[in-house]
């Protein structure tokens, strides 16, 4: 790539044009998670842990199909860049369908946790009060999909501003029915983790429907007709790309649940203290996610105007950008740990426990940052199996048993588990880098899907 100071800098504002409310709708979804958390904290240690443990497990069983879902990013993004809007409309109303059929499993499964979670070591009370939170997930299951569905299509055609509305009254929402809810107020019961559930259902409701008017004049071209929707051939191209998605990142987020599962049978404390550094690092890992996005959206529109100079200027800017904003949330992370962890209970003891591995969320977080740019500027050259069976690889193979041995054989209890974790994301972040390097070193094809 001949360098041009012009053309770098375009690019620049394009990814972070695109990338802003992007950003801002992650942090809008972790959001909800880190009041809800902050929220139970102030109930118990036990609802923090059964409200985190609940959040755990019911994202892990989100994760597979969102991830199918994704596999709308490459293929609009690339319609799109080639102005083919007829099948804009196909791959969207295909992703409709599939999120509804998706939500019926995850919801079946969600309704009767309790022997898994008694299976898996967990402990009484937060064992039950978990189960009940993933009971009262079930009703917003299938707008959490619809979301997902409509958000990247939208995206990938760089329409973005809606989706950041939607999750800021989904948002508003969320904190006026957790008061409610949870603390028993405006009149109504107290149910503690139960209430945060509910309140999250009807958040993802008000988000998923918001969403839609807000974008309805964009959408109505796309949605006024049929596209063929029943016939196998058309719902092959989005299942070849996506389902590899929903493995590459349900790996990811499968081993941070295991996690919670393990620190759950280790005691309440870990489980609690676990939660709060988890939260605080998802919300600096949101920033790197939309960039991801940003990044993946541009890519996939420059190769689908065949400008693939173009889509390896995106891949640049994302990479650095991301890394810069991890670099700048690691060091608040090793400065603050006890000031950041009292911003979620006042429990010396999670506190504690918090402040331990906030340092550790520190050293990884230039990794996570690289892995979540690397894994959208692939997605966006729609190479999605290569990156699923490097996450196996670097989350399963060797970040997860060593977080395990560091854990149990070694003595390190949390912290090695959270070490374990570390290692894996910079496994996955460097193979992602290489990937990258043998992606762009050659011609990147259009991918051809009905």
């Amino acid at each position: 790539m001949a360098f041009d100071t012009k053309e770098w800098r375009l690019e620049a504002r394009g990814l972070l044009a695109l990338a802003g409310p992007v950003v801002g709708a992650q942090l809008g979804m972790m959001l909800m998670g880190t009041v809800d958390t902050m929220m139970l904290g102030r109930v118990s240690a036990t609802a923090l842990a059964a409200g985190g443990l609940g959040n755990s497990v019911s994202f892990g069983l989100l994760m597979l199909p969102m991830g199918i879902l994704m596999g709308l990013g490459p293929l609009v993004s690339q319609a799109f860049g080639a102005g083919e809007h007829s099948r804009i409309a196909g791959h969207l109303q295909r992703g409709l369908v599939v999120a509804v059929l998706a939500s019926v499993p995850v919801s079946l499964i969600m309704w009767r946790t309790d022997p898994v979670l008694l299976l898996l070591g967990q402990r009484e009370p937060h064992l039950s009060e978990a189960a009940t939170y993933l009971r009262f997930l079930v009703p917003g299951n299938a707008a959490f999909f619809l979301f997902v569905a409509f958000r990247q299509s939208l995206q990938a055609m760089h329409i973005v501003w809606p989706a950041f509305l939607a999750i800021i009254l989904g948002n508003v929402v969320n904190v006026v029915a957790n008061y409610a809810l949870i603390f028993g107020n405006l009149g109504f019961p107290r149910l503690e983790v139960g209430g945060s559930a509910i309140a999250t259902s009807l958040s993802r409701w008000v988000m998923v429907l918001s969403l839609f008017g807000f974008s309805f004049p964009a959408l109505r071209p796309y949605l006024h007709r049929v596209s063929a929707l029943f016939q196998w051939r058309s719902f092959r191209g989005l299942l070849a790309l996506g389902v590899p998605i929903g493995l590459q990142i349900s790996l990811e987020g499968w081993v941070f649940s295991t996690v919670a599962v393990v620190m759950g049978s280790i005691g309440s404390r870990e489980l609690a203290g676990h939660q709060i550094a988890l939260n605080l690092a998802g919300l600096s890992f949101m920033i790197p996610l939309g960039l991801s996005a940003a990044a993946s959206t541009r890519v996939g529109n420059a190769i689908g105007r065949s400008d693939q100079a173009a889509a390896g200027r995106a891949a640049v800017v994302g990479l650095c950008l991301g890394s810069a904003v991890m670099a700048c949330f690691g060091s608040l992370f090793a400065a603050f740990p006890t000031f950041l962890s009292r911003l979620f209970t006042a429990d010396p003891e999670v506190v504690g426990m918090a402040a331990l591995l906030l340092p550790i969320a520190a050293a990884f977080q230039l990794a996570d940052g690289a892995q979540v740019v690397g894994a959208g500027i692939l997605r966006g050259t729609a190479d999605t199996r290569v990156p699923a069976m490097i996450a196996l690889v670097g989350y399963w193979i060797i970040g997860l048993p060593t977080g395990l041995w560091l854990a149990f054989r070694v003595g390190w209890g949390p912290e090695g588990l959270w070490w374990g974790l570390t290692l894996g994301l910079a496994i996955v972040a460097l193979l992602f880098l290489a990937r990258i390097r043998v992606r762009f070193g050659g011609e990147i094809r259009r991918v051809e899907r009905e």
